[in-house]
């Protein structure tokens, strides 16, 4: 069996009606498996006004706008006209991207008939709470998340550390890497424009510290600005840029009144913003993996993150950028003072996270995926796979 003989059933929370790293993972996923010859079907909800267009065949799941988040949707159920599409599509792998009511069903879907299923897991759903006063729930969520994730073949986390985290919390016996790649003509360090500093309000001289990304809590936005107030206090020169669009921009702007809101950017223009900062502070303990650090890195900047999953497996303390224990805005300050006060570790640390930000590559990352499909379907038909619980009723 080759690529070209699988048939992918994807089921997603979000596949193009709200823009983020997830899911244009997953349109790069789809558009590759399709190039390879595969045959794929995209089950998720969709609006009237996507983000951008769908790759692929996207059949639409019936959902409800997320109360207090109406941007996302909540799906309900695969209806029985759904099913019977699932059934003519006749897929040999279901891919579950997100773990709610629609994830379950398909998961049900897959252990009724007998099919390998498989989940990638794209952000820390279960550190969310903490940032609308819920920590407490943190466990029952974990717990949830293991239900579910053990009842899969096999999951996929986007690096090394989040592949770790998993083992740690037993959600599966069979945890693997599906990492992300970069796109070379977009995140470039020639992308970089002095011309459209100067239109918003930059200054030649000025050190940019950067913020990528939807501007949402559970993005570390009050650390972000804890940490700059933290700078402002020791008279540090520097300018915060901020790229993104999100319910939370306008808590954000009052909190940070200096800096420049640049809206959301994407394609070239995201690339020659990016490439426009001077150092990347990302703040965030939710991403699996950390599109915008590696996109950062892709243009030479030196990367401030918490020290979380995703960064710990593409920043080298010290060499790439600093990875800070999450919510210490004193040791962020620290860092982000050290880059805005010496511009040779600056360039140094840029150029040592150009020279790792080579390794990923989109068609490499996702042949590796591709690899591990066939290798499930092989177990599941040989009956080598780990035991899996019944579907739910």
């Amino acid at each position: 069996m080759d690529a070209s003989q699988l048939r992918v059933a994807l089921f997603t929370g979000n596949y193009n009606y709200v823009r983020d790293g997830a899911n244009q993972a997953l349109n790069r996923l789809v558009a590759y498996l399709l190039r390879q010859g595969a045959a794929v079907r995209i089950y998720s909800p969709t609006v009237k006004r996507p983000a951008f267009a769908p790759t692929g065949e996207l059949v639409s799941i019936p959902s409800l706008p997320v109360p207090g988040r109406a941007e996302y949707r909540f799906p309900l159920m695969i209806p029985p006209h759904i099913k019977r599409d699932i059934k003519r599509f006749d897929p040999n792998i279901l891919h579950v991207a997100s773990p709610e009511i629609l994830g379950h069903r398909a998961v049900n879907l897959a252990l009724r008939r007998r099919l390998p299923v498989v989940a990638s897991v794209h952000t820390r759903f279960e550190t969310y709470f903490r940032y609308y006063g819920l920590a407490f729930l943190e466990p029952i969520i974990e717990a949830l998340l293991r239900r579910f994730y053990r009842r899969c073949d096999a999951i996929f986390a986007p690096s090394e550390s989040m592949a770790q985290l998993l083992r740690d919390q037993r959600m599966s016996y069979d945890v693997g890497i599906w990492s992300r790649g970069i796109d070379r003509e977009i995140f470039s360090p020639a992308r970089r424009s002095e011309a459209w500093r100067e239109t918003m309000g930059i200054e030649r001289d000025d050190v940019v510290i950067g913020f990528v990304g939807r501007l949402v809590m559970e993005k570390g936005l009050d650390v972000f600005a804890d940490t700059i107030d933290q700078l402002e206090r020791r008279q540090i020169r520097h300018r915060v840029l901020v790229v993104g669009e999100g319910p939370a921009r306008d808590w954000f702007e009052k909190r940070l009144p200096t800096a420049i809101f640049a809206g959301f950017q994407k394609g070239e223009a995201l690339g020659r913003a990016v490439a426009s900062m001077d150092i990347l502070f990302n703040p965030s303990v939710t991403e699996t993996f950390g599109n915008v650090t590696l996109e950062a890195m892709a243009a030479r900047l030196p990367v401030v993150a918490a020290m979380a999953t995703g960064s710990e497996s593409l920043i080298e303390d010290g060499e790439t950028g600093r990875l800070i224990q999450p919510g210490r805005t004193h040791a962020f300050a620290d860092a982000l003072q050290l880059y805005c006060e010496d511009a040779e570790q600056r360039r140094s640390a840029g150029e040592a996270g150009l020279r790792a930000s080579e390794r990923y590559g989109w068609d490499q990352v996702n042949q590796e995926l591709v690899d591990s499909y066939l290798r499930i379907i092989r177990q599941h038909r040989a009956g080598i796979r780990v035991t899996r619980q019944s579907p739910v009723p």
